[in-house]
C-alpha cells in the first residue's frame, strides 16, 4: 500500500516495498490550466511545462551529476530522465526519472528530486500535480506526495532519496521555492543535504 507523504516526512524504501528496492522510479503528473469561455464557449486549456529533475551528491554535499530535460542521462548511466512533456496533456505521470539503486555509484550519498515550472505558472495555478516514487520492479506505488494548492511558487524541492546504513530512505522535502530549473533551487537544497 502506498504511503501519501507530508512535508519533512521519513521513510525506508525497502519496508515500504516489503524487501530490498533494487529499481525505483520517481513519477512527475499534471494536468493542463482549463479555462471557462463566456457561456460555456470559448473553453480552452493553457500548457503548463513542469519539469523534473534529480541532482545526485557526494558525502561532501557537491553536486557531482545532475538530470533534467537538457541532460537526459546521469554520467554513469544509473539515471535516467525519459524526457520532456511540455504540456501536461494525458493521464498518468508526464515525466519519470528511472534510478537503478544497485548501479548508483559509491560516491553518490543522495539524490534529490525537485520540479520546476518552466512556464512560469505557480503550483497555487496547476491542478492535479503529483510525484510519486514506484518500485519498477513491480510497478508498486511506494510513495505518493502531492504538490498542487501549496500557495503562488514555481518550484519545489520534492524528496531526497539517501544512504543511511547500507539502505536506501526517502525524506519528503517538500520545500517550496521560486525558480525555472534546479539550478535555482541550489542554495535551498544545501541546506537538507
Amino acid at each position: 500500500m502506498s504511503v501519501n507523504l507530508s512535508k519533512g516526512q521519513k521513510i525506508s524504501l525497502e519496508k515500504e516495498a516489503g524487501g530490498a528496492l533494487g529499481r525505483v522510479t520517481m513519477g512527475l503528473g499534471w494536468d493542463a490550466i482549463k479555462t471557462k469561455g463566456f457561456l460555456g464557449f470559448g473553453a480552452k486549456t493553457e500548457a503548463v511545462d513542469l519539469d523534473a529533475s534529480c541532482v545526485l551528491f557526494d558525502e561532501g554535499h557537491r553536486p557531482v551529476d545532475v538530470i533534467f530535460f537538457r541532460q537526459l542521462k546521469s554520467k554513469d548511466g544509473s539515471v535516467v530522465h525519459t524526457g520532456d512533456n511540455r504540456t501536461g496533456a494525458g493521464d498518468g505521470d508526464d515525466e519519470q526519472i528511472n534510478v537503478d539503486l544497485n548501479a548508483v555509484p559509491s560516491n553518490i550519498k543522495s539524490l534529490v528530486f525537485t520540479v520546476n515550472s518552466f512556464t512560469g505558472q505557480t503550483f497555487a495555478q496547476v491542478e492535479n500535480a503529483y510525484c510519486r516514487l514506484l518500485d519498477a520492479g513491480s510497478g508498486k506505488e511506494v510513495a505518493r506526495f502531492n504538490l498542487s494548492v501549496q500557495g503562488p511558487h514555481s518550484a519545489q524541492i520534492m524528496a531526497k532519496l539517501y544512504r543511511h546504513n547500507g539502505e536506501w530512505k526517502m525524506h519528503a522535502i517538500g520545500e517550496n521555492g521560486n525558480g525555472r530549473t534546479f539550478d535555482d533551487l541550489l542554495p535551498q537544497i544545501a541546506t537538507h543535504l
